[in-house]
């Protein structure tokens, strides 16, 4: 009895082990993190420099003038409150000069969500490109499952879709993300670098 109990467990064990390793060789993985590709565009710089542009100027104006304004309201309720005016005109400048003041306290975060959205409105057509020609290579290539990069361990066997999204792209790709060596169609790519920020 025993030896037929067994029988049956390695048969099930060994028929266990043939699907799972089936169903492994079906899986394909791959690499690719959209935004990374977005920044590797040559477009991109454009709109570094644009969003320099914006920082200085525009986010730049506008800080001076929550400066200015938090200046003037503190001189009006000074001189409101020493000519002894109503207490609902000094609350009305106090109300107006702590909204300026909370304004020019989180000034580092308002100006970077402000560099941020004018970054993504001028990156928008990039990402387009680069979805669109993600999604044609996805189609083509079909994957299993896409990891973000250093989501890994070196060794596995993970294909690099920089190389053939740039490809689609018609662009040349740094060497961190794997440009500069040929797209072969079959060979897993290595893991792309990525530069600490």
């Amino acid at each position: 009895m025993k030896k037929a109990l067994f029988s049956v467990f390695v048969l099930i064990l060994f028929f266990s082990i043939e699907k799972v390793n089936a169903q492994q060789a079906s899986i394909k993985v791959g690499v690719f993190d959209i935004d990374m590709m977005v920044q590797a565009m040559p477009g991109y710089k454009i709109v570094d420099s644009l969003v320099v542009i914006y920082n200085t100027d525009s986010l730049g104006a506008e800080y001076d003038m929550y400066q200015s304004e938090y200046h003037r309201l503190d001189s009006t309720y000074k001189a409101d409150s020493a000519a002894k005016k109503s207490p609902t005109v000094l609350n009305y400048t106090a109300n107006q000069r702590r909204q300026v003041g909370i304004n020019i306290v989180y000034w580092q975060q308002i100006g970077q969500q402000k560099s941020d959205n004018k970054r993504a409105q001028l990156a928008r057509p990039l990402y387009a490109a680069v979805a669109n020609a993600y999604r044609k290579v996805l189609a083509a290539r079909k994957y299993t499952l896409i990891l973000k990069p250093n989501t890994y361990e070196l060794g596995s066997q993970i294909e690099n879709i920089f190389p053939f999204v740039a490809k689609e792209l018609n662009v040349q790709l740094p060497a961190e993300l794997g440009g500069g060596t040929p797209v072969s169609e079959n060979k897993p790519g290595g893991k792309p670098q990525v530069k600490p920020k």
